[in-house]
């Protein structure tokens, strides 16, 4: 009785081990929110919460959430080089979201929680969702509004108000991605057929 005990300990242990070094792989399928949601139906609920909570669609906050990592969980900017030499990163992003530090840690403070993490799926779009509704209080961006909502989302609420995106024809490029990504989901959440 007791080996058995110890049998079983030992083999939840080296499960536990084995399963918290597991990433998450990107859906298969990231250019169709159906596929997406089909494959990762925890997804789908998450989304539905967050959408409940907040009153953000669903497809602009999934398409903030592709351009920023593609879904994939630990995202992180590339390190930058000087010759052969490492020197760091170009900033703190993190995660499904890109959020870094400072915003992370006002989020936590008003909206997260202290087992709230980047790199977790539901947080990562409770954090998007929770931006955005502080993008239109601050700079009356309609949650709808994709194209403003990631530059607001990529710049600051500050860097959006003074026009510090105006000169960066790659971030504006990116913002038009990000509303025709959204303006994609937004036709195919309409026929998904999840359940």
């Amino acid at each position: 009785m007791l080996r058995n005990l110890i049998a079983v300990s030992v083999t939840a242990a080296l499960l536990a081990i084995t399963s918290s070094g597991c990433s998450v792989s990107p859906p298969s399928n990231p250019n169709n929110l159906c596929s997406i949601f089909q494959e990762k139906d925890s997804w789908y609920s998450a989304a539905h919460e967050v959408h409940d909570k907040y009153g953000v669609p669903i497809h602009v906050a999934m398409a903030i959430m592709y351009q920023e990592s593609s879904f994939v969980e630990d995202a992180k900017p590339p390190m930058r080089w000087f010759l052969f030499i490492p020197y760091g990163r170009g900033s703190s992003a993190y995660g499904y979201a890109q959020a870094q530090d400072p915003v992370w840690e006002d989020y936590l403070d008003e909206a997260g929680s202290f087992f709230s993490d980047r790199d977790d799926f539901v947080d990562a779009l409770d954090f998007i969702a929770w931006y955005m509704t502080k993008t239109k209080e601050a700079n009356g961006i309609a949650l709808s509004d994709a194209y403003n909502q990631y530059l607001n989302y990529h710049e600051g609420w500050n860097g959006f108000k003074n026009g510090s995106y105006r000169s960066k024809d790659w971030l504006l490029k990116a913002a038009r991605s990000v509303q025709q990504r959204a303006d994609s989901y937004k036709q195919q959440l309409l026929h998904c057929d999840l359940y």
